[in-house]
């Protein structure tokens, strides 16, 4: 059902009248998430895999014989293959008569396009990278279900994890534990590389993790997502290990108001560089000014940064119902520590829906 739909919209944002739609996966590398979005798949790796969408809502797979089971849990047309000479043929066979194919060029390495302009010399290939971004941020009724799901997988870790910590405990081993109960409480696996960070460290925004150890005073930076059926959630939250200093209780309250800020200009119609510098300007008349140094936000979904609109001085991408987005303001004071809170919304008309629910308030354990 949602699949077709999919396809209905992603050939309404595309201006040319096309024959087909092809997402092609190579390797591991270069595998195109949009493989999933046309054809409703969550499990199986599908490289080597190409499908073929058509105008009529209908698609073809032609994948390797390995991946036959997990394709069979689509609606699609399932051409398998053993080999690569088969697989060209197949794909050629299918391709017959077809003048014009929209490809997204964002997701194809430029080897593999000249192999598919070697293959293909007769048809014209058309980017639509852009339409298949548009068409993605806004979301379906199963992408909401689903990254709401991931959102409440990845609060019952945030809730939870508070109490593994322990003085000289290393980050990587806070990460271990974070990713281990992930997958208890019910993801496919971390969204992206998780974050913890100790002390200093938390003021380096994409520090993962290391062998630094945790001492009383410490800043503690949790940055982590929850995959569910390819589907990202992605929350940040920054306590103290023992006693918060006045300036920790200062950073972390402005950071906490500068989020209530975005969370307050969140409708749909206002523009993402607009939330961006309400958020910036907050953080800027504080004795923090300059110390805001990211944009508010990204998209999100099947990718942690699903797209190119977010909250950023260079978005003046309309916010639309239905788009699903993180807010996450953040203070960095190097060779001290910084404090990031980050929670995931989805667009309303007149408002935002929260769908990360951890405490922000500044926790001392």
């Amino acid at each position: 059902m949602y699949t077709k739909k999919r396809i209905s919209r992603l050939y309404g944002n595309i201006e040319e009248k096309l024959d087909a739609i092809m997402i092609k996966n190579a390797n591991e590398a270069f595998k195109d998430i949009n493989f999933f979005y046309v054809t409703g798949l969550s499990k199986g790796l599908f490289e080597g895999s190409t499908v073929l969408v058509y105008p009529n809502g209908k698609f073809d797979m032609i994948i390797p014989e390995l991946e036959a089971q997990s394709a069979s849990k689509s609606t699609g047309n399932i051409l398998v293959y053993k080999d690569k000479e088969e697989s060209e043929e197949i794909l050629k066979k299918s391709m017959k008569g077809l003048k014009k194919i929209g490809i997204n060029f964002s997701g194809l390495s430029y080897q593999n396009y000249i192999k598919l302009n070697e293959l293909l010399p007769k048809i014209k290939l058309i980017d639509i990278s852009m339409a298949l971004s548009k068409t993605r941020a806004i979301k379906d009724d199963d992408e909401i279900s689903k990254i709401k799901k991931a959102c409440s997988i990845a609060d019952k870790v945030m809730e939870s994890i508070r109490g593994s910590l322990s003085e000289n405990m290393h980050e990587y081993e806070i990460s271990a534990e974070i990713n281990y109960l992930l997958q208890k409480f019910g993801a496919d696996r971390p969204a992206f590389d998780t974050i913890s960070s100790f002390g200093k460290n938390t003021a380096e925004p994409h520090y993962t993790h290391g062998n630094t150890k945790l001492v009383k005073g410490d800043f503690v930076l949790f940055d982590f997502g929850a995959s569910f059926e390819k589907y990202n959630s992605d929350t940040t939250r920054t306590i103290v290990y023992g006693v918060a200093s006045k300036e920790q209780k200062l950073m972390h309250e402005v950071v906490k108001s500068a989020q209530q800020v975005g969370f307050d200009s969140l409708s749909s119609g206002i523009k993402g560089s607009e939330v961006h510098e309400k958020v910036q300007n907050y953080i800027d008349e504080t004795k923090f000014k300059g110390r805001f140094i990211h944009s508010t936000g990204h998209s999100l979904g099947l990718d942690v940064h699903d797209g190119w609109i977010g909250f950023s001085k260079d978005c003046d991408i309309e916010l639309q119902e239905n788009m699903i987005l993180t807010v996450e303001p953040g203070v960095y004071i190097p060779g001290y520590g910084g404090v990031r809170i980050e929670d995931d919304v989805l667009i309303r008309k007149d408002c935002a829906e929260i769908l990360t629910h951890s405490s922000r308030q500044l926790i001392e354990v």
